[in-house]
């Protein structure tokens, strides 16, 4: 019967301590990436203090995750591999008379100002071996604008400038205009498809080790236009068909180091369909989660 009593005591004693040290231990609630602990005893029903912090512990990983709404923001640029020969311009090039015939210093960019804003409403991840290799790909609205340093202008069709007679032309054509422009460029927005396969050092945290993503991109043109701004025409934006490529096959790749992460694309062909030859490319930093 001591016994019995003995034990009894010894387990109201426990359970007591138990409850206790239960008391004393903080109270975490999770809410997205953000943790709030309760910490120390209550007294007089109040806790003693609260604290919020950001949720650095490894994320559960899925076999596929979906990140949303990722914003890229970099320079556009091409390289021009065009081979200047007016008489085989095909009449895509106007020349102004008493002036040198258009080449490669005409298409020069404002390199600051030629800028790229890529706009991805998701990006999917799919794991392939533990995590650390994984297939990437989403879909989104790649925007370019090209900022010229010269006075050129892009015609849909129309009129030929600089000729007595105009003669009317059926198809698109680039000419050196008669004044100077305080703002000309010329945008180029696609519908595109990456895919890409990714490697990562530390899959559990997005925010630290390496990661690096290679591929391809696909996209599609669906708006082309020379939008421009003088003290004679006021603004201008001439939206229209200046044979540019339907679509444009890239290579893309993605660079994390931690929290920060580059991007950068080349496409190996013109974004022209005949005459110039230029071939785009980007870079810049990308906002993402992963």
């Amino acid at each position: 019967m001591k016994r019995l009593t003995l034990l009894l005591a010894t387990a109201a004693i426990c359970l007591t301590a138990l409850t206790v040290s239960a008391q004393e231990k903080k109270d975490t609630i999770r809410i997205g990436g953000m943790v709030i602990v309760k910490e120390g005893k209550t007294n007089g029903g109040r806790d003693r203090s609260v604290r919020m912090r950001r949720d650095n512990s490894p994320k559960k990983l899925r076999n596929v995750s979906t990140n949303w709404g990722i914003l890229d923001l970099g320079f556009s640029n091409y390289d021009d591999k065009t081979v200047y020969n007016p008489a085989g311009m095909g009449g895509y090039l106007v020349d102004r008379p008493g002036y040198p015939a258009l080449g490669k210093s005409d298409f020069k960019l404002r390199t600051g100002k030629s800028v790229n804003v890529n706009i991805w409403l998701f990006m999917q991840r799919v794991n392939l071996i533990k995590h650390h290799v994984n297939l990437k790909y989403g879909l989104g609205l790649e925007l370019n604008n090209y900022r010229y340093k010269s006075s050129i202008s892009y015609r849909e069709s129309g009129a030929e400038p600089y000729s007595n007679v105009p003669a009317i032309r059926t198809a698109p054509f680039i000419f050196r205009d008669s004044i100077a422009f305080s703002k000309n460029k010329l945008a180029a927005d696609y519908l595109t498809v990456p895919f890409m396969l990714n490697f990562t050092s530390h899959p559990a945290h997005n925010n630290k080790g390496v990661s690096l993503s290679v591929g391809v991109s696909a996209g599609y043109l669906y708006s082309q236009r020379n939008k421009q701004k003088s003290d004679e025409r006021g603004k201008l934006r001439n939206k229209g068909d200046y044979d540019l490529e339907r679509f444009k096959f890239s290579y893309v790749a993605e660079l994390g180091i931690g929290p920060i992460r580059l991007y950068g694309s080349y496409s190996p062909q013109s974004m022209y369909k005949r005459t110039l030859d230029m071939r785009p490319y980007t870079i810049g930093l990308r906002f993402s989660n992963w």
